[in-house]
């Protein structure tokens, strides 16, 4: 079995789309694949198909229903909001233990491939006391970073990329992916991180609508990833 955890320099950089690209990329191949998202916040229960269990669904070729959402994400709050901000506007707080424990059990369980996406950025906070830095360092996965190609990307990316080092984390890939109306060279900018990071990968994702894969692109992630860790994966 080989798990990995996808996590992100930011909110909105793409971590679902680089989730599902893969888990559709990986299934193209016959490979069998699984995806938790355990934490959601700005979750709508009415409109599943716009959320990011149901992207995660939709490439895993699961039903669309409650069921299936709460078997890959189980701890969903509605505002859009940090998971400790958006559990008070319900009157609760995230059950990090639980939810710890749904991730390593589904990790010493699941035989194939295994995707755990994070919430938000790095350094975003689940409880009062936590944030996704320790639920990353908790399981000590291999990671997949997503950021974005903006304008500022480079410094949030290399501060991500320091901290992670520093709780040591292993960066298994490094995906730049291209934000929608960038004042910057998608190119330029993954090339400039890549001369900061090595030899950590760096694979930049030009941008696609929501459901494209771009092969070439996620084959590069794929082989990276299991280069360095599996060779089921090449």
């Amino acid at each position: 079995m080989t798990a990995l955890f996808i996590t992100g320099t930011g909110t909105d950089v793409g971590k679902t789309f680089v989730a599902a690209g893969l888990i559709r990329y990986w299934r193209g191949l016959g490979l069998g694949v699984h995806a938790l998202k355990p934490v959601v916040s700005g979750y709508d229960p009415a409109d599943i198909t716009a959320s990011d269990p149901g992207a995660i669904l939709s490439a895993l070729g699961r039903p669309l229903d409650a069921e299936q959402v709460h078997r890959i994400a189980p701890f969903r709050f509605m505002a859009p909001l940090s998971p400790d901000m958006a559990a008070r506007r319900e009157g609760r707080a995230l059950d990090y233990p639980a939810m710890l424990d749904f991730c390593q059990r589904t990790i010493a369980s699941h035989r194939g491939l295994l995707l755990i996406e994070g919430v938000g950025g790095a350094m975003v906070p689940l409880d009062d006391q936590r944030t996704v830095l320790d639920w990353m360092v908790a399981l000590s996965l291999p990671l997949v970073l997503v950021t974005g190609s903006h304008l500022g990307t480079i410094s949030h990316t290399l501060t991500c990329v320091d901290v992670l080092h520093r709780r040591g984390l292993s960066i298994a890939a490094l995906v730049v992916n291209e934000s929608g109306n960038s004042t910057v060279p998608l190119d330029e900018t993954a090339e400039t991180i890549a001369r900061f990071v090595s030899p950590v990968p760096v694979v930049t994702l030009p941008r696609m609508a929501a459901g494209a894969i771009d092969h070439a692109a996620f084959g590069t992630i794929a082989t990276l990833i299991g280069a360095r860790q599996d060779p089921v994966l090449r």
